[in-house]
C-alpha cells in the first residue's frame, strides 16, 4: 500500500479477496481487487473558490432540431448547463460546445478554454441563452471538438466532458464515431446523458465506456439540472487522473480478463497496454474519494499438490511522462494446490457475488432484446432470472426497476409476468442502469 506524495491527494489502499486453493490440475485463479481512495478531501466536491487540481471541463450540449420538441427540452438543457457552470470551482478551465451535425464552441470560442470566475460564468450563461435547436446529430464530431479544446490547455491534470443528447447518431457513419473515440480514449473522460427516449442506449453506452465515464437516462428534461449538478459535484471532487491498474504475472501465467465490477461493470481486458516484462496496464480514469472493485482472472500453469505460487501482483500506478510510474498501492494474488476438496471447491464470497451480478446484467440485456423481438416467453424467463438474482444479491435498485417492467409473482424463484403497456422510459431506464452493481452484503 502507498500514497501519493502530493498533499491533499487521496491515499490508495488495495485489498485482494480470493480463494487461493486450487484442485490438482486446476489453472484458473479469480480475485476481487478492492481499491479505495481516501483522504483527498474530495467527498461531495468542493465549494466554489476552494483549491483543487488543475482541471478542464467541456460541456457538450445537443442542439439538434429534435431538441425543440417538446418546447421545454432546450430550455431545460440550457438551465442545466448553467447549473453545471455554477458548480465549477474558480480556476477550472472550461468551454461550452453546441453539438449538431457539426460542433461549435459557443463559449469562449476560437478553440480556447475560459477560466472559471464570476465574470466568465456570467458570460457563459449569456451564451447559453442564445442557443437554438437546428440541424442533425454527429456525436463523433462533438468528441473531436472536445479533444481539440482540451489540447489547447495541455497542462490540465483532470480532463472531463459532459455530453447530453436526445437522439441517435444519424448524421455520421459509425466508423466516424469510432475514429473519434479511438483518438480520445485515454485523453479525457466523459459522462453521457440521454434525455427523453429517442436515443439509443447501446450507442451512448459505447461512448461512455470508451471514455471511462458514466451513462444514464434523464427521462424528463425537468430533471436535467439536478443530474448535471450531481455530475459536476463528482467531477470537481476528482484529484488524480490517468491512474492504471497494473497486473504482473509470472512466466507461464497469463491474464484472462480484467473487469471493473463495482460500482458498475466495465470490461477493461482489451484496453491493456504493455508495461514492461510480463506486466500490463489497464486504465481506470480519474479518482476522488471513492472505492471500486475489479475482477481479475489469471490462468496459471498446473502444479502438484502442495505447490504454491504468486499468480499475480496487482498495483495501482500513476504513469509519468518520463516512462516511470509511481506505485500508489499493491496487492498479491496467490495460488496453492491442494487435495482437500473442501478448500478447493469453496468459492470466495466476493467472486461469487460479482459473478452473479454479471449474470444479472446479461439477463436484463437478453430479456429486453427478446421483448423487442416479440418473444415474450424468453423475455419473461430471462427477466425472471434477473429478478431472482437481484433479490438474492440485495440489488434493490435494479429490483425496483425490474418491477416497472414485469409483475413479480415470486422474487426468490424469479417467477414473473411481462407487464402490458410497459413505458419506453421504464424499459430504457432498466437497460441503461443494468450494469450498476451492489457490493457484497455484510
Amino acid at each position: 500500500m502507498a500514497s501519493l506524495s502530493k498533499p491533499d491527494a487521496p491515499r490508495f489502499d488495495v485489498d485482494v479477496f480470493q480463494n487461493e486453493y486450487l484442485a490438482q490440475g486446476a489453472q484458473e485463479v479469480n480475485a476481487i481487487v478492492t481499491v479505495t481512495a481516501t483522504g483527498g478531501g474530495t467527498s461531495g466536491g468542493r465549494p466554489i473558490g476552494a483549491p483543487g487540481p488543475d482541471a478542464a471541463v467541456v460541456l457538450v450540449i445537443d442542439c439538434s432540431g429534435s431538441m425543440e420538441y417538446p418546447g421545454t427540452k432546450m430550455r431545460h438543457a440550457r438551465e442545466a448547463t448553467a447549473v453545471a457552470v455554477d458548480e465549477l470551482r474558480d480556476g477550472v478551465a472550461f468551454a461550452v460546445v453546441a453539438g449538431t451535425h457539426e460542433a461549435v464552441d459557443v463559449y469562449p470560442g476560437n478553440g480556447r478554454l475560459a477560466v472559471a470566475g464570476r465574470h466568465t460564468r456570467e458570460q457563459a450563461k449569456d451564451a447559453l441563452r442564445r442557443l437554438d435547436p437546428s440541424g442533425g446529430t454527429a456525436i463523433g464530431t462533438w468528441i473531436a471538438k472536445a479533444q481539440q479544446l482540451f489540447a489547447s490547455r495541455p497542462g490540465s491534470a483532470i480532463r472531463h466532458a459532459v455530453l447530453l443528447t436526445d437522439g441517435r447518431n444519424e448524421h455520421e457513419k459509425p466508423a466516424d464515431l469510432q475514429r473519434a473515440l479511438d483518438a480520445a480514449a485515454g485523453y479525457f473522460t466523459a459522462d453521457c446523458r440521454g434525455v427523453g427516449t429517442d436515443w439509443e442506449v447501446a450507442e451512448l453506452r459505447k461512448v461512455a465506456s470508451a471514455l471511462l465515464g458514466t451513462v444514464d437516462i434523464v427521462a424528463e428534461s425537468a430533471g436535467l439540472a439536478d443530474d448535471f449538478r450531481a455530475v459536476m459535484s463528482t467531477t470537481m471532487g476528482k484529484q488524480v487522473a490517468d491512474v492504471a491498474l497494473r497486473v504482473w504475472t509470472p512466466a507461464g501465467a497469463r491474464v484472462r480478463f480484467v473487469k471493473q465490477a463495482a460500482p458498475a461493470f466495465e470490461d477493461l481486458t482489451d484496453r491493456r497496454s504493455a508495461a514492461g516484462t510480463r506486466a500490463a496496464d489497464y486504465p481506470t480514469g480519474s479518482w476522488g474519494d471513492e472505492s471500486r472493485d475489479y475482477h481479475v482472472c489469471v490462468e496459471v500453469p498446473p502444479a502438484a499438490v502442495g505447490s504454491e505460487m504468486l499468480a499475480a501482483r496487482i498495483s495501482l500506478v500513476l504513469p509519468h511522462p518520463d516512462g516511470t510510474a509511481e506505485v500508489l498501492g499493491q496487492g498479491l494474488v496467490r495460488a496453492v494446490w491442494t487435495d482437500d476438496p473442501a478448500s478447493s471447491t469453496r468459492i470466495n464470497q466476493q467472486v461469487a457475488h460479482y459473478t452473479g451480478q454479471a449474470e444479472l446484467a446479461d439477463s436484463i440485456r437478453d430479456g429486453l432484446e427478446a421483448h423487442r423481438a416479440g418473444d415474450l416467453a424468453l423475455a419473461s424467463a430471462r427477466l425472471g432470472t434477473a429478478v431472482r438474482l437481484a433479490y438474492a444479491s440485495g440489488n434493490e435498485g435494479t429490483l425496483k426497476l425490474l418491477r416497472k417492467v414485469v409483475d413479480v409473482v415470486d422474487e426468490r424463484e424469479g417467477t414473473v409476468r411481462f407487464r402490458k403497456n410497459v413505458s419506453e422510459a421504464d424499459s430504457m431506464t432498466l437497460e441503461t442502469r443494468s450494469t450498476k452493481t451492489v457490493r457484497v452484503k455484510k
